[in-house]
């Protein structure tokens, strides 16, 4: 077994690791567009449009603004692609990015992709302006939860 094939376990204080992926509704996003700047939530999820997927995404949609006047940007994260995604956000009328990690390396960076899963676990991480990891949740986020944990960060 090589080392490309282990779970990478991510702790809060850890540097983030980078990422630059395709996203809709545009363009590609890159972490350092946002360090020094916003605080990042990555929210992965398992597959665009299915229940426990549209509620959490829908959630984070609803409470956008929130996480905006905290300056937080949100993004959701699958292994679906962008035109997946587009259906997604036309058919739920979604505000928030989500990107596109087709090829699953961006959650195997982050640990949501273990071996022999082509699909992310339910995480989503908090990152802070400096780019550092500041709270991770495995599982249903509760969006209170994380915003008082944003509202942590200065």
């Amino acid at each position: 077994m090589s080392s490309t094939d282990t779970s990478v376990v991510l702790k809060v204080g850890d540097t983030a690791p980078k990422f630059s992926l395709p996203s809709h509704p545009n363009g590609t996003v890159s972490l350092d567009d946002y360090i020094g700047k916003k605080n990042v939530v990555l929210a992965f999820y398992p597959k665009d449009d299915t229940p426990g997927c549209t509620k959490e995404m829908c959630a984070f949609s609803e409470d956008l603004s929130k996480f905006n006047s905290h300056d937080t940007q949100v993004f959701g994260v699958s292994c679906d692609s962008v035109k997946s995604h587009e259906g997604f956000t036309a058919k739920y009328n979604l505000k928030q990015t989500l990107l596109a990690d087709t090829d699953g390396k961006i959650g195997k960076l982050y640990g949501t992709i273990t071996e022999g899963k082509s699909n992310s676990s339910r995480m989503l991480f908090i990152i802070d302006k400096q780019g550092k990891i500041q709270y991770i949740h495995s599982g249903m986020p509760d969006n209170q939860e994380i915003l008082e944990q944003i509202k942590k960060l200065k």
